[in-house]
């Protein structure tokens, strides 16, 4: 089935591909808001329980890249759908098992889908529109994301405590099925990659623009998971933990504003947005560094790091679809597991950081990795956040060329 060609977006196969983001991210989630519960059901301790997490994580590390880069050659639709699959199984197991080891094997089956889920998306919704929609399509596509973390999270944690953490997923699973469906229907299907043209993991890495985009997700994701890792300490030495759960809403709200501000403006601008999107991060570091007690000014600088934060996702990963061209979902493979490694070092690094130096220590750092980030984004102006065409000055000694916008 061929790719979209008029300016119509297809809105039904679009938000599909935002439900299975949705499915993804709240799969991964909910035990956070569920660990004592799941804790009891399973007879651990709620560290263990907490392990459902990381387990979930590791599998989409370690399967992302060498399972996207062994299924190039299949059909691009029943690919997805095998991988939403993979949350049927995975979340059924987990809602009706009371063995721990089994658990987590599910836990982990739902990471290797994920990973493949997301390296999929931003190249499956591209290839539904026309190259001035590219950008806009991903944004649709990723819409999922800052749902299920502001609103499925919390709306899933009620729910657990009303009627039961394993209903909770039983309910996701039978999301994933009602998703197959409407993929089934809505999703146009697309041919995997012919044997010639399929490029191997080191070949697309090398392509121009991919590695600077990849520096750019490890170190910008970073710098998030320090500070929303570790935000009830950082709100802590504010004088504020206890509003915790009220930054986070803000923060949930503004990035559903920052994601809706990139999807209109990042066909046009998407060197820009990047660019903004950095220092509105850093100025919002830098806000909670200096905030003291302060309660306006922290609400401020989180609500500023929400709507910096809140579209990030879709500007590396449209930049990088535009950059890696036929190889999308190869290189969308590897930002998934750059991603996750910024997930599990923010952890980390955080963690030293509070432990020998204080929540004080969380602003310079932030700012050392944003500042970074800032540096790569303006050198790669011409592959991986190129400028945009017409930007450059003509040279004036040979005739300048001239296109239309």
């Amino acid at each position: 089935m061929s790719t979209v060609t008029g300016d119509r977006l297809p809105l039904a196969a679009l938000l599909a591909l935002a439900m299975a983001g949705f499915i993804t991210i709240l799969t991964e989630a909910l035990p956070a808001g569920l660990l004592v519960q799941m804790a009891k059901g399973l007879a651990v301790s709620e560290a263990w329980a907490g392990q459902t997490v990381t387990i979930y994580a590791l599998g989409s590390l370690v399967a992302a890249m060498p399972l996207t880069a062994a299924t190039q050659g299949m059909r691009r639709r029943p690919l997805l759908l095998a991988a939403i699959a993979g949350f049927v199984l995975a979340n059924t197991v987990t809602a009706f098992s009371g063995n721990y080891a089994l658990t987590m094997v599910a836990r982990f089956l739902a990471g290797v889908s994920a990973g493949l889920v997301w390296a999929l998306l931003a190249g499956y919704a591209a290839r539904m529109v026309p190259e001035h929609q590219k950008g806009r399509a991903i944004a649709i596509a990723m819409v999922g994301t800052p749902l299920a973390l502001s609103l499925g999270v919390p709306a899933g944690t009620l729910l657990g405590k009303l009627m039961g953490w394993r209903l909770c997923f039983a309910i996701m699973s039978l999301l994933a099925l009602v998703l197959m469906v409407w993929v089934r229907l809505k999703v146009p299907d697309f041919a995997g990659q012919a044997a010639g043209k399929r490029r191997s993991l080191g070949q697309v890495f090398t392509l121009a623009g991919v590695r600077p985009v990849l520096l750019v997700v490890l170190a910008f994701v970073l710098a998030h998971n320090i500070l929303y890792t570790y935000i009830a300490p950082l709100l802590g030495a504010a004088g504020m933990a206890e509003r915790t759960d009220l930054a986070l809403l803000v923060f949930g709200v503004t990035s559903l504003l920052g994601i809706g501000i990139v999807g209109v403006l990042i066909d046009r601008h998407l060197r820009a947005l990047t660019l903004i999107s950095t220092m509105l991060f850093g100025l919002a570091a830098l806000a909670l560094g200096l905030a003291g007690d302060a309660p306006a000014l922290v609400y401020g600088a989180v609500a500023a790091w929400g709507l910096a934060f809140g579209g990030a996702a879709t500007l590396f990963q449209t930049a990088l679809a535009k950059t890696a061209g036929d190889a999308a979902d190869v290189a969308q493979s590897m930002l998934v597991t750059a991603w996750n490694m910024a997930i599990a070092g923010g952890g980390m690094v955080g963690g030293v950081l509070l432990q020998r130096l204080g929540a004080g220590a969380f602003a310079p750092a932030v700012l050392g990795l944003l500042a970074a980030t800032l540096v790569v984004v303006w050198a790669a102006r011409r592959h991986g956040f190129p400028a945009p065409k017409g930007a450059g000055r003509a040279n004036p000694g040979t005739p300048g060329r001239q296109r239309a916008s």
